[in-house]
């Protein structure tokens, strides 16, 4: 796996004593497995290059050169598209099965088919269900609105699917089936640019489209999955835009006699990095995902810091002497223009439907209740909106009631409490020992990828504080900024499939596990990174051993995922497998 250039780190262009004369920090570090990187070009930190595969595959197919280098051009987009297609397969496969309404669909898919008629939710009687399955066109939409404590865009979605496919399983599961396998296009090319490695990339995404709990999420009509695409899709625009505005400051630093690049602190500090429109549709893309469930909020903070944060690692690479005041003159105010106005006024237009209508649940609270505040000269449906979001805060913080499948979060890692969608059972199943066979839809991670993921966040988080990776850093703020939040509500009623959010960094997390257990390519900078130089006899043998761990690792997680696949799908399997399938006492 290849490896960029520390943040922290300058280098010796930029007059940083690295290797020889290790700072004092550096030293005490060094305890912890911190080792100074060699010394690499000023513009290879700044705008890391991409790896390419070795000539030994090529040789070993009997690949001609010519036609090797054309597979390789192709592979940035011909492989992520190969895996997405075996994620699309997967989750299309029977998408109308079963055949039922499960779960939190009884309130989305509804709220969502009203949504796209009438421009507002409305309040749906008691067991119409079963009646929408017989014969949907017999069910009137209700007119009275309806109390939804959720944003509309998921909804907004969803029901776009349903105006396609009819108001059915498979119409109102449509959309987030397709939002599912794109996120797997969508983490291929992140790895990609993440890693520098089109092979790492798709293995990231090979991941994600194996994962048990994104797989379900992904043939459901919940609106977490939706969250996550938007909040993965952020991330992706942040990392372009890294890249953009690292390689902008390069181009701009001056070159010396023998051409190369050499560090400046007037253009460090006062260089301005100009328009930047994927830092923009990363604030879009966090707007829709607060617009379709509020922690997405959480997510915009976080990811806000994270992207000035790269700003002053950028500026210090560059040789800015006072990259914190540099970007806090520079970058500081653009990068929050392009994020929270943005996010909220893509929130605010979400409700448009809403805000059309006279109809919507507390709609007209301004003209009624709301008459006579101190606040009247404000528009009445921002008023009203307003108001409706107070009462829909006070719900979530009060959702104390008990659930059968509510979990902690605590315990999500190792997949404690999932969550049943469906169960249904069978009698006279000549092939189980009971008689009875089971149907289940449950929503839980690929064990394996989990388990192995705990292990992988721990590495992460020590390559980021004693390697000072800043990939390992931004993975582990995609983790914390979905999971750490859910630790202030741990009194509210919450779910393990709220993961789902954090899922595809977890995925990072085990992919860029895997490439340090394969190791890097003999010749390759991050070899010394490893403690090996391009002279050392075992290199080969240690690559060779490291790429049969992590095939033997990633061959595990694939067979795990079909041996659960049953539970995943709701086929129905004699008793005593789905026993089997059922490792801990609280999955049952």
């Amino acid at each position: 796996m290849t490896s960029t250039a520390p943040e922290t780190q300058r280098g010796q262009d930029a007059g940083d004593p690295l290797g020889e004369q290790p700072t004092s920090w550096q030293r005490r570090l060094r305890r912890f497995g911190h080792v100074p990187r060699p010394e690499t070009s000023l513009r290879d930190r700044l705008d890391p290059p991409w790896t390419r595969p070795g000539r030994q595959v090529w040789s070993v197919l009997a690949i001609p050169p010519h036609v090797a280098d054309r597979l390789v051009r192709w592979s940035g987009w011909g492989g992520p598209l190969l895996v997405t297609l075996v994620a699309g397969l997967l989750r299309f496969w029977r998408l109308d099965q079963p055949n039922a309404v499960i779960f939190d669909e009884t309130y989305y898919a509804k709220d969502a088919w009203a949504l796209v008629n009438q421009g507002y939710e409305g309040s749906w009687p008691k067991d119409v269900d079963k009646l929408i399955l017989k014969d949907p066109s017999s069910v009137p939409i209700p007119t009275d609105p309806g109390y939804v404590v959720h944003p509309p865009v998921g909804k907004w979605i969803i029901g776009f699917g349903e105006q396609l496919f009819g108001f059915t399983p498979f119409g109102w599961r449509f959309m987030v089936a397709v939002l599912g396998t794109i996120s797997v296009l969508l983490l291929c090319r992140i790895g990609r640019r993440l890693f520098r490695s089109t092979f790492l990339g798709c293995l990231a995404g090979l991941l994600l489209a194996v994962d048990g709990l994104h797989f379900v999420m992904s043939r459901t009509a919940l609106l977490d999955l939706i969250v996550m695409f938007f909040v993965l899709a952020a991330f992706g625009c942040l990392v372009v835009d890294r890249d953009r505005s690292r390689r902008r400051l390069a181009d701009a630093l001056p070159v010396d006699e023998e051409g190369v690049l050499r560090p400046d602190a007037r253009i460090a500090e006062t260089l301005r990095l100009g328009w930047r429109p994927w830092r923009l549709g990363a604030g879009v893309m966090l707007g829709l995902a607060f617009a379709t469930k509020w922690n997405g909020l959480y997510i915009l903070a976080a990811f806000g810091l994270m992207t000035v944060l790269w700003d002053v690692g950028a500026r210090r690479t560059a040789g800015a002497a006072r990259p914190y005041m540099a970007v806090l003159r520079r970058d500081l105010t653009p990068a929050f223009l392009s994020t929270v106005p943005v996010a909220i006024v893509t929130y605010i237009v979400s409700w448009t439907g809403w805000i059309v209508t006279d109809k919507g649940y507390y709609r007209n609270w301004a003209a009624t209740e709301g008459k006579g505040s101190s606040w009247s000269w404000l528009p009445d449906w921002l008023r009203s909106l307003w108001h409706y979001e107070n009462q829909v805060y006070d719900f979530h913080v009060g959702l104390t009631s008990g659930h059968t499948y509510e979990s902690n979060p605590w315990s999500w890692l190792v997949l404690g409490r999932p969550v049943s969608y469906f169960y249904e059972e069978q009698a006279g199943c000549k092939e189980s020992s009971t008689g009875k066979c089971a149907a289940e839809v449950l929503a839980i991670g690929t064990p394996l990828l989990w388990w192995l993921a705990c292990f992988a966040l721990a590495y992460v988080v020590w390559r980021w504080l004693f390697r000072r990776d800043w990939r390992a850093g931004a993975i582990a703020c995609g983790v914390a900024a979905g999971w750490v939040p859910w630790f202030f509500y741990q009194e509210r009623t919450i779910f393990l499939f709220y993961a789902v959010v954090f899922v595809p960094f977890l995925c990072l997390a085990v992919t860029m596990l895997l490439g340090a257990i394969v190791g890097p390519a003999a010749g390759t900078g991050a070899r010394a990174d490893l403690g090996l130089t391009s002279k050392d006899p075992t290199g080969e043998r240690r690559r060779t051993l490291g790429a049969i761990a992590a095939g033997v690792l990633v061959l595990l997680i694939i067979w795990n995922f079909i041996y659960f696949w049953p539970l995943y799908t709701g086929t129905s399997i004699p008793e005593d497998l789905w026993r089997d399938r059922m490792w801990l006492d609280t999955w049952v």
